[in-house]
Order: C-alpha cells, then sequence, then structure tokens
C-alpha cells in the first residue's frame, strides 16, 4: 500500500493548525484513509467520525483506535448524514473526485450545524505542481486524469461552493515537497502503485514501456535529495461556513 501520510506529510502541520477545532465539536472527515487526519483532529474535539469508500483504508484507520473516533465506510457525496450534526467538515486531498462536486458539497454542508465550518486541502493546478507533470513526461504520453485539480482554480472552486450553499471562502497557498521514499528503487515501486502512471504504460508498447520505465528511473534519481524523492507541490487551503 501506497504510503500516502508519508507522501504529504509536510503539509500536516499546515492543515491541522488552519481546522480551530474547539473541544465541543464534531468533527466530519471527508475521505480520511487512514485516519491521520481524523486522530489528529480527534486530539482537540469531542468526537470525529473518518469516512472514506476504502475498506482496506478504514481497516487501517481502525487498527489504531481513539475513545472519541468513529469511522464509516460509505460515500461522503451522497451518504444521509444526520443533518446539522457536525461543527467542522475537513477533508486532506479528499474533496476533489467527487462526480457532482456542487452536489457532493451540499450534501456535506446538510451535515453542518448553522455557520458550521468547511476546511479543506485541495492541490493548485497541475502547472503548479512538478509531481504530476515531470512523471507523466518521463514516462511519455499525455495526461489522462485532472481529477485531483478539479478545485485548483479558485475562482471555480468558489462558484461551486457558494452554489452548494456555503459563505464565500478563504484560499490560503501552501508550498511543500512531496515525498516519494527513501531512494529511487522505492520511490519506483510506489510511482508504479499510482493511477496516471499505470494508465500510461499501459498504452505502450514492450520497447517503449522499457524505454519508459528507465526515463522514469532517472528522473526519480534527479530528485533524490540526500533526504529522499521529493518534488514541488502547491496546495490550496480553502476555508469556508455554511451560510
Amino acid at each position: 500500500m501506497f504510503d500516502y501520510d508519508a507522501e504529504v506529510r509536510l503539509y500536516r502541520e499546515h492543515f491541522r493548525g488552519a481546522w480551530g477545532v474547539q473541544p465541543d465539536d464534531r468533527v466530519l472527515d471527508v475521505g480520511c484513509g487512514g485516519g491521520q487526519t481524523t486522530r489528529d483532529a480527534a486530539e482537540g474535539a469531542a468526537r470525529v467520525l473518518g469516512v472514506d469508500i476504502s475498506e482496506p483504508m478504514l481497516e487501517h484507520a481502525r487498527s489504531q483506535p481513539l475513545p472519541n473516533v468513529s469511522y464509516l465506510l460509505a460515500d461522503a457525496a451522497t451518504h444521509d448524514f444526520e443533518p446539522e450534526s457536525f461543527d467542522l467538515a475537513i477533508s486532506r486531498f479528499g474533496v476533489m473526485f467527487f462526480d457532482d462536486l456542487v452536489g457532493a458539497f451540499g450534501n456535506i454542508r446538510r451535515a453542518l450545524r448553522p455557520e458550521g465550518r468547511l476546511v479543506v486541502l485541495v492541490w493548485q493546478s497541475r502547472t503548479e505542481n512538478e509531481w504530476a507533470q515531470v512523471i507523466p513526461e518521463a514516462i511519455g504520453g499525455s495526461f489522462r486524469d485532472d481529477s485531483p485539480f478539479a478545485l485548483g482554480d479558485p475562482a471555480v472552486t468558489r462558484d461551486i461552493l457558494t452554489e452548494a450553499g456555503y459563505a464565500d471562502p478563504t484560499f490560503t497557498a501552501v508550498r511543500e515537497l512531496l515525498y516519494y521514499g527513501p531512494d529511487s528503487e522505492a520511490a519506483y515501486d510506489n510511482v508504479l502503485r499510482l493511477r496516471e502512471p499505470q494508465a500510461l504504460l499501459a498504452d505502450l508498447e514492450p520497447a517503449a514501456a522499457d524505454r519508459a520505465h528507465a526515463s522514469l528511473r532517472a528522473t526519480l534519481d534527479a530528485h533524490d535529495t540526500g533526504s529522499g524523492i521529493q518534488f514541488e507541490s502547491s496546495a490550496w487551503i480553502v476555508s469556508t461556513q455554511r451560510a
């Protein structure tokens, strides 16, 4: 399993610092994955519910239980949450993939109390993220999946959130390095677990695939910082509240 917590570890404190969790808060963690953000929120909140569509990820999350944390296998875009039952909804790189962004954010809004808050961490555009350009370019072929960057344009995201019933959001830019592994061999294995590289490689003839693998290894070698294989990245912390 790809260690996503390790990959985005330098964003952790930026994101935690944006929540403003209060001791009486009930928190909803959307796309909680292995539960790191859920557990982080639980340090200051009364109760936290982590929601994800991946049972293996939730099994990992449940392996580190906390008394004020529970997990739910569900799609937060459509799940029938108890209305007005959360003070804060958070998500670390988990809300860009909804098929219907307005509908999904509207569903989360209904789960928030009046003036309840939403704080999400999303990628800026592909052009602001080195990892999202040089890895596919090393493999060759055109980009396949821009869904990770669906909320990268503040104007677009503002329109989505206001249509879904939120107040005018604020955007805080954050730039950090992404960590792909301690060395190029580990990073190579990690990259090959990702969806876009898999799709690009699947289309290549054997000889072209061999060249792509060699090019990918060279790219990873070139990004060895001495503290692991790292790529530049840019994200937004988007904060708003139920209108």
